[in-house]
């Protein structure tokens, strides 16, 4: 190679170095402002900006193990953060035909979970024509506020408490106060889809996702 051929290659070489270091500096870091995450849920937050998993897309992080909800803008910027119901049943995945069973309104105890994993969610209405965040609509797997009912108040009491355990009662479904549902999740959720991350407690957040 000519000394021609050399500088060409150095500059290429420094042009593509300076590009690498221009994105790493675009990328910004995951904004949880005053929240105070677990290290799984920081780690996936930033995991997500840095390798563009979400596509640009708003995105939400569901710490099981915490029983909170994040909800991000596409750039990283935390828009707000809620106490959730979760399955009642730990574990990471969905029986089969649970999505028909939760149809039905007749979900066995061993099937209530809230499976995690990486989900691209879509706005909704169930049965009733209330609007929901399907999370995986083949399995009934959605993010909805809390419902009206008989046990209303004991699930605000239960979204109210500080233990994580106590947060354990829906059928599988993703459950946040109806304030945070109607002012945070649906004007954003409800209008696109978005990437919804919700970590596991059985198996490690680093092997789920970056396996991904």
């Amino acid at each position: 190679m000519g000394v021609a051929g050399r500088v060409v290659s150095a500059a290429a070489s420094w042009a593509l170095m300076g590009l690498g270091q221009a994105f790493a500096a675009q990328v910004a870091n995951a904004d949880f402002g005053a929240q105070q995450p677990s290290a799984d849920a920081r780690y996936v937050a930033q995991w997500a900006l840095e390798s563009d998993d979400h596509r640009g897309r708003p995105f939400v992080i569901v710490d099981k193990k915490d029983a909170r909800v994040y909800v991000f803008e596409s750039r990283g910027r935390l828009l707000g953060a809620s106490p959730a119901l979760l399955g009642q049943t730990l574990g990471d995945s969905s029986a089969p035909g649970v999505g028909e069973h939760t149809q039905a309104g007749v979900v066995p105890v061993a099937e209530r979970t809230t499976p995690s994993g990486r989900f691209v969610s879509e706005p909704g209405t169930n049965l009733e024509g209330e609007h929901v965040v399907w999370i995986d609509y083949g399995s009934a797997f959605a993010l909805h506020r809390l419902r009206p009912g008989a046990s209303r108040q004991e699930r605000e009491a239960r979204l109210a408490s500080a233990m994580p355990g106590d947060h354990r009662v829906s059928l599988g479904c993703v459950v946040v106060p109806v304030t945070f549902y109607t002012d945070v999740v649906q004007p954003l959720l409800g209008r696109t889809r978005a990437v919804i991350y919700v970590l596991p407690e059985e198996s490690s957040v680093r092997e789920t996702f970056n396996s991904l």
